[in-house]
């Protein structure tokens, strides 16, 4: 049960619920990829409202923009993030990162007093170009004036408010909304509020937007499924990046104090993993009491109150594990300067799972989605509605 009152689900609205988690977002490529090989060969676009933050909005929007060839749009996100290097996302070659260094070095010297002072320990320029190179962002608009697409929505956090702002472009009966510490704006979604939306912070720098600066749209996003729901989804369908287990299961102990790519480890998992579990728990308890109030008792013009349906996918394997296998293919450069920070393939695996963005570690992590999408075939069609292929 959720309310909306600004659309009325006059057909069915599947939401599609990308979350972040830096290179963890290849996962999502593999369970689209399933998804394109089970449904049938001529199935159009089955998320009409497509939801997404951090590294999740940058799938998001290929979907968005390549709505009318659903497949097309998976494939195209396949040759991205299965041939993907880190140079492709942030500087690793020694000089900009040497840059960087030394520009956060001088900053502790002189107390912050210089002029120039470090805004990230990053720089993101590749991922502009590599962004203006496959996305052309006028065809999301093509996408909704040809009925492919209802809205395409991208959240980022304000840091002068300190709300979660989510960005949407959509058909024109959509109003803007605001709850606590969360907004809706409509907008003409282009290429910096990508960069926004996956400002990760202190590693990746801050998105002026207007008069504003963003960052990272999981921090303080107690409500991913919110947007889709207000825009009017009344189904969702949530790929997460966190393998969950009834208990959670510890991680190597540490013996000494964490170093501070541990600590920055942790703090991504706080802000990237906590999120999405807390919200699909609250929807799902607000279902079963919804489920127990009897329909005589709900009234029939009732607008406010309604069931959504829920599907949830996530990594069935840890992925820090996946992320250890394969530290040794980020670039000498980029594990020296990591290591500066303590992060090793013994000490923060979980910081290197959210940056390998390497070939081979991005390529196990569509492979893994892609099979834990075919083990939920049946669940997962019955739940679009659609007939399995007949190829």
């Amino acid at each position: 049960m959720f309310w909306n009152r600004n659309t009325k689900p006059e057909t069915n609205k599947t939401g599609l619920i990308l979350s972040g988690g830096g290179a963890r977002a290849a996962y999502q490529v593999g369970v689209l990829k399933g998804l394109a090989d089970i449904m049938p060969k001529q199935s159009v676009n089955p998320f009409p409202i497509i939801c997404g933050t951090s590294a999740g909005a940058i799938n998001a929007t290929a979907l968005a923009i390549y709505a009318p060839q659903f497949r097309e749009a998976v494939w195209r996100l396949i040759h991205v993030w299965g041939n993907f290097h880190v140079g492709q996302v942030f500087r690793s070659d020694f000089l900009g990162l040497s840059s960087s260094a030394l520009h956060w070095l001088k900053a502790l010297i002189t107390a912050g007093g210089n002029k120039n002072k470090p805004f990230s320990l990053l720089n993101r320029a590749p991922l502009v170009d590599l962004l203006d190179h496959y996305l052309p962002f006028e065809n999301i608009q093509n996408s909704i004036d040809e009925g492919h697409l209802h809205s395409l929505c991208i959240s980022a956090s304000n840091y002068s408010t300190g709300n979660t702002v989510a960005f949407y472009q959509g058909v024109d009966d959509i109003e803007p909304w605001e709850r606590r510490n969360r907004i809706g704006v409509p907008a003409k979604i282009g290429i910096e509020h990508l960069m926004a939306s996956s400002a990760i912070p202190f590693i990746f720098a801050a998105e002026q937007l207007g008069e504003d600066y963003y960052g990272d749209g999981t921090m303080r996003q107690n409500a991913p499924t919110s947007p889709a729901l207000h825009m009017g989804a009344d189904k969702l369908f949530v790929i997460g990046v966190k393998h969950e287990t009834p208990e959670s299961s510890p991680h190597k102990r540490i013996n000494n104090y964490p170093s501070l790519g541990q600590i920055a480890g942790h703090v991504l998992d706080s802000i990237f993993l906590d999120n999405v579990s807390t919200d699909l728990e609250r929807l799902e308890r607000i279902n079963k009491t919804f489920s127990q109030i009897p329909d005589r008792h709900i009234p029939d013009d009732s607008a406010t109150m309604r069931k959504v349906d829920l599907c949830f996918i996530s990594p069935s394997k840890d992925l820090y594990t996946i992320a250890e296998k394969h530290y040794n293919l980020m670039p000498g450069s980029v594990r020296l300067f990591l290591r500066g920070l303590g992060t090793s393939k013994q000490r923060g695996s979980n910081l290197i799972s959210y940056l390998l963005f390497e070939k081979a570690y991005c390529r196990e992590l569509i492979s893994l989605g892609y099979g834990d999408t075919l083990e939920r075939k049946e669940e997962i069609l019955s739940f679009l509605d659609m007939e399995p292929d007949a190829r």
